[in-house]
């Protein structure tokens, strides 16, 4: 069996080689269980590579642990790095890999003269929008409604492929303070939690995994949207709750969204013996008009 070293003795470079970009495909697989879904081929990941994208490796030793792929994006004149996927093989991910791969897009990102990430991830999955929102600082922006279409990966199996679309303004005060890891505290985290409206409201199921059973409008300047804390446990438990949270969270989404709520955190809170997920938006001030400049 191959142990994976120590966090420390991960080396990051981009992926350029026929091999890297071979284990490349390997690592899709392996990390999202496709089946009939195709990774991202060789050939291409050659030609982002040698024309402004970046596909940027975690290796130990020879054997590539993880990667983040993406490519040069661009939305009314204004470039930024769109980074379609970051994937980590199972066996590395107690490394803080997907963090740690992200700090280096940033770098490298930078290094080209953007200040802006994009990228997608399923609102579903609670440790993805702890890295993404809480973590990193990203900051969601749309949700799409079955993005992808269908996806033959076990990962996506059953459920239609909603994704949230997020903003990394790579040099903004509240990245940086993330990124160097200050957050809120969890008496903090408490407090916000007591204080927001609910809209998605649920109950532990006779399977001990949470269903959801109402979703209300939002209201108030603070409110929540709850998210399974473990979506592969809720799909073993209680599958036929799996497109429930999709729909109940996809509603909830779209009617912050319209009422000019933005997500600016996420945390995972203790309630009794159970650890519980939450969005946490409020009303986006109205800004003021800009002329003449670029944001980030």
């Amino acid at each position: 069996m191959i142990r994976p070293r120590a966090e420390a003795d991960l080396q990051f470079r981009h992926v350029d080689t026929r091999e890297g970009f071979r284990q490349v495909e390997e690592v899709q697989v392996e990390a999202w269980g496709m089946t009939t879904e195709h990774p991202v081929p060789s050939a291409l990941q050659r030609a982002l590579e040698d024309n402004g994208g970046l596909i940027l490796g975690a290796f130990d030793g020879d054997r590539l642990a993880g990667f983040s792929l993406g490519f040069l994006g661009r939305e009314h004149g204004r470039l930024f790095h769109y980074s379609h996927m970051t994937a980590v093989r199972p066996r590395y991910r107690s490394h803080r890999l997907g963090f740690r791969l992200k700090l280096y897009q940033r770098e490298e990102v930078l290094r080209q003269g953007l200040k802006e990430v994009r990228w997608t991830f399923d609102p579903l999955q609670s440790k993805n929008a702890t890295l993404n929102v809480r973590r990193l600082g990203a900051r969601p922006e749309t949700y799409h409604v079955h993005y992808y279409g269908e996806m033959g990966s076990e990962v996506n199996r059953g459920l239609a492929t909603d994704r949230l679309k997020v903003r990394w303004e790579l040099t903004s005060p509240g990245v940086v303070a993330r990124v160097e890891g200050r957050y809120p505290s969890l008496e903090q985290d408490r407090a916000r939690w007591r204080a927001s409206e609910p809209t998605v409201r649920s109950e532990p199921h006779p399977s001990g995994v949470r269903v959801p059973t109402d979703v209300t409008p939002p209201s108030g300047a603070q409110v929540t949207v709850e998210i399974p804390h473990d979506l592969a446990t809720v799909r073993d438990r209680e599958p036929a709750a799996v497109p429930r949270w999709r729909e109940a969270t996809r509603t909830a989404f779209n009617a912050c969204f319209e009422a000019g709520y933005r997500v600016d955190d996420v945390a995972v809170i203790p309630d009794g013996s159970e650890q519980r997920t939450f969005y946490f938006l409020s009303k986006e001030r109205r800004r003021a008009p800009r002329t003449g400049a670029r944001r980030g």
